[in-house]
Formats: C-alpha cells, sequence, structure tokens
C-alpha cells in the first residue's frame, strides 16, 4: 500500500511540474527561440490541418515516452510514474486547450 501511495504522488509531482514546464517553455523558448514554430498558432498561416506548432508535440511526448520506457525496463520504477505523470498532463492539456 505505501509503495501505491508514493508511486502516486509521484505522478501528482510530475503532472504538477508539467504546469510550470509548460508555462516557461511557451514564455521563453516558444515566444523566443523556437518562435518560428510557434507563431502560426497565434497567426494562421499554414493552409493544412496542422500547424508548425504541432511539432511541440512531439519535442513534449518525448520526455514522457523516454520515461515509460526505461521505468518498464527497469522493474517500473520512479522513471514510468514520471513518464506516466508527463503522458497525463500532455492527455489533460489536449482536451481542455485543444478540443
Amino acid at each position: 500500500m505505501e509503495k501505491v501511495f508514493f508511486n502516486s504522488l509521484i505522478v501528482l509531482a510530475a503532472f504538477l511540474g508539467m504546469e510550470c514546464v509548460a508555462w516557461l517553455t511557451h514564455k521563453y523558448v516558444m515566444h523566443g527561440l523556437l518562435w518560428r514554430l510557434h507563431k502560426d498558432h497565434h497567426k494562421k498561416e499554414s493552409k493544412g490541418f496542422f500547424e508548425d506548432n504541432d511539432f511541440f508535440f512531439l519535442i513534449f511526448a518525448l520526455p514522457g515516452i523516454a520515461g515509460l520506457l526505461f521505468g518498464m525496463q527497469n522493474n517500473y520504477n520512479f522513471l514510468f510514474w514520471i513518464g506516466l505523470g508527463i503522458t497525463l498532463y500532455g492527455a489533460t492539456y489536449f482536451f481542455v486547450h485543444d478540443i
């Protein structure tokens, strides 16, 4: 029971931590270094279904996937639970922000 509680705390901490990461990344990376990818999110310039901004989905998904993969390979250690928190944040963000 203690392990379930501890793993749940890791998932929650990763989920909440991602809000800080997302805010900082949006302010300083998306509106800075990678503005070229993000600008079509503010001003629609692409004609297709996808925007250049959609590449950020892949960029943000990689740490979650890596955590899940390496955590599973190491007997579901803390990396798995961090990856799960990141992935749950991404799913929540998608449903709240994009749908």
